[in-house]
């Protein structure tokens, strides 16, 4: 069920009204059975392996909890990471390992086969595996307790708004809201929608409408050259942006409706001075899940300088194959990773320049071009296309930007819209580096108010993607 969909507008109000219509005691059940149909929308079969996850996990967390002996928790940790590695690994991985085994058999001169298995990848596998994995994580290190509730437990990891494309939530915040008693707050609940109203301006007013022009390129690159590229790399840079960060607004916001807080995923991207302050602001949830159980379990910066770093590689390379099984993310976590250690090495210079506004400035730009140029081998479907894409960029520059209308039907007015509405985007997230935006609209005057309000409807209604497209990370 997508958050972009009619049956989304009627499941929705029905699951609203009646949590706060029933009482606390019964309301995890709702959320668990609402956050199943929810799910099974995508395809019933695949809610065996959230159960799989599930049961898993909640055993493993009680075992854990009783169990004193270090080398059986051991034990009792390693099993639990096979079933719920093992189970991501063959539903996305395995097909890929084995073509990449092949290929190395073929270029050795070992003639096999290719062969895949007719594996569909389950949507928002990884993000749940990844929450159940924090979980008995936490549980093994002593950080939180085991939940003995099977189906408050089975809530928190099913829990619907985040489900299938986060934010991944720790245990320590999700699960203890899910426990406690809520009473409707109004202004938390519109507040909610308020967001989820932005949200929807990002996906379907700028998300959905420059996919368009981004699939039509990526989707024939021979006959596309100089700006089609430029226009088409930039337009994915923000695609992406406005298409998982509205995703997580509107999660958020629907959380919100229930008085669930989810934690911010993103904050201004886009603005940072620096790669490793882009990874602070960028998919948050995840950055600081691959920094506690990945970079800091590897020994941080709390070891030699050349460790360090090798730390940092590691955690942004594994990050990349977590958005995919293809060399292509692999390669987008390596020039991260490069970045940012490139970075730490350079670092007291860094600090002095950006002390210089006009150095920050410099700094911001080159950041968001570093994040343009990386993004071509996250969206090129094979290596040759991203290499396509590099050294085709800047060839006749001026005479296809003369050819835009004809080449992506990039008319005057089309663009001059788009490109509102990025503005727009942008004066938002600048503003919201220095307060929250919609809460200083709230304590507006009646009538400025309003003036937003039906003025972000009627931008959406207006000009909104006319289909109803999935969003980018869910095939993540």
């Amino acid at each position: 069920m997508l958050f972009n969909s009619v049956s989304f507008g009627i499941f929705l109000p029905i699951v609203f009204v009646i949590y706060w219509a029933i009482p606390h005691k019964y309301r995890w059940f709702l959320l668990l059975v609402s956050s199943y149909f929810f799910y099974m929308c995508w395809g019933a079969k695949y809610i065996v392996l959230i159960l799989l996850t599930t049961v898993v996990s909640y055993l493993a967390g009680i075992l854990l909890e009783k169990e004193y002996n270090h080398k059986k928790k051991k034990m009792i940790l390693t099993g639990t990471m096979i079933v719920c590695l093992g189970t991501l690994f063959v539903f996305k991985y395995l097909n890929f390992t084995c073509s990449s085994i092949v290929k190395l058999l073929n270029f050795i001169s070992l003639d096999i086969h290719p062969f895949t298995l007719e594996i569909v990848l389950p949507v928002g596998i990884s993000f749940y595996t990844f929450q159940t994995m924090s979980y008995v994580i936490d549980v093994y290190r002593g950080e939180i307790k085991a939940e003995h509730h099977f189906g408050i437990y089975a809530a928190f990891i099913s829990y619907f708004p985040q489900l299938v494309a986060g934010p991944i939530e720790r245990t320590r915040n999700l699960l203890p809201q899910i426990h406690s008693e809520k009473f409707f707050d109004y202004k938390q609940a519109t507040y909610g929608m308020k967001l989820m109203a932005w949200g929807f301006f990002k996906k379907l007013v700028i998300a959905d409408v420059i996919a368009v022009y981004v699939d039509s390129v990526f989707g024939a690159l021979p006959k596309h050259r100089g700006c089609d590229l430029l226009i088409a790399i930039f337009f994915f840079t923000i695609q992406i942006y406005c298409d998982f960060s509205g995703y997580s607004d509107i999660a958020i916001g629907t959380a919100k409706l229930m008085g669930i807080e989810l934690m911010t995923n993103f904050k201004s991207p886009y603005f940072s001075t620096s790669i490793r302050e882009f990874w602070s602001r960028w998919h948050i949830s995840l950055s600081t899940w691959f920094k506690d159980y990945v970079y800091i379990p590897l020994g941080g910066n709390r070891c030699s300088k050349i460790r360090n770093y090798f730390n940092l590689m590691v955690t942004f390379l594994v990050s990349g194959l977590w958005h995919g099984a293809s060399w292509n993310f692999l390669i987008w976590g390596g020039i991260h990773g490069i970045a940012q250690v490139a970075e730490k090495h350079f670092n007291k210079t860094s600090v002095r320049l950006h002390q210089n506004t006009v150095m920050r400035i410099f700094s911001m730009v080159s950041v968001f071009l570093f994040c343009n140029f990386a993004w071509i081998f996250f969206r090129a479907e094979t290596f040759s296309n991203a290499i396509y894409v590099i050294t085709h960029m800047f060839t006749d520059v001026f005479e296809t930007a003369i050819l835009l209308k004809s080449s992506l039907g990039l008319t005057l007015s089309k663009l001059l819209t788009i490109f509102g509405c990025i503005t727009l985007l942008g004066i938002y997230d600048y503003f919201s580096l220095k307060f929250d935006v919609i809460e200083r609209i709230s304590q507006k005057s009646i009538l400025i108010r309003y003036f937003f309000y039906f003025g972000i409807v009627f931008i959406i209604l207006t000009f909104r993607a006319s289909s109803e497209a999935e969003f980018v990370y869910f095939q993540f």
